[in-house]
């Protein structure tokens, strides 16, 4: 890890790896529906949209992966950001590796047909926004000043 001129840590400080936090709700979902079976669909209706919907989110996390490489920046949360990345995906949504999250983990809850894993989606994107995006935007502004903000007028945070 490295510092910014100031001894500070150049990095966002998110209280932890977003896909970390996706799998967390996954796990506990998968736990509480072992305990209490609660099918959000008929029994097999929701595989081919599940399935659809994780290829769809693989995709665009991949695609999201091979720009910041080209673009020559990190991945990771806790590594430094080197530049804002502003084209493909990033034109219509300034988290669209989150966006892949989301969508890989409802293509989860559907294509095994769990309702908790659906409902805890829900307290996980809250902590995203506040555990984790607030503090990459706060991180990104300071880093970036004017060039991100520009780019956060111009841009939703989701979709």
């Amino acid at each position: 890890m490295t510092e910014s001129n100031d001894g500070r840590p150049d990095n966002p400080g998110v209280i932890t790896h977003p896909p970390f936090l996706y799998a967390g709700a996954l796990a506990a979902g998968a736990a509480l529906d072992w305990l209490i079976p609660l099918p959000v669909l008929a029994a097999g209706a929701g595989l081919v949209p599940g399935i659809a919907l994780i290829v769809l989110a693989l995709a665009l996390a991949f695609w999201c992966f091979g720009l910041f490489r080209r673009a020559g920046t990190n991945v990771p949360t806790n590594r430094p950001a080197t530049t804002v990345v502003t084209d493909g995906p990033y034109r219509f949504s300034r988290n669209p590796i989150y966006v892949a999250l989301t969508a890989l983990s409802v293509g989860i809850a559907l294509w095994v047909n769990s309702w908790w894993m659906l409902g805890l989606l829900l307290p996980t994107l809250v902590i995203m926004n506040v555990g984790v995006i607030d503090r990459e935007e706060r991180y990104l502004t300071a880093k970036f000043g004017d060039e991100y903000l520009a780019f956060k007028k111009r841009v939703r945070r989701w979709l």
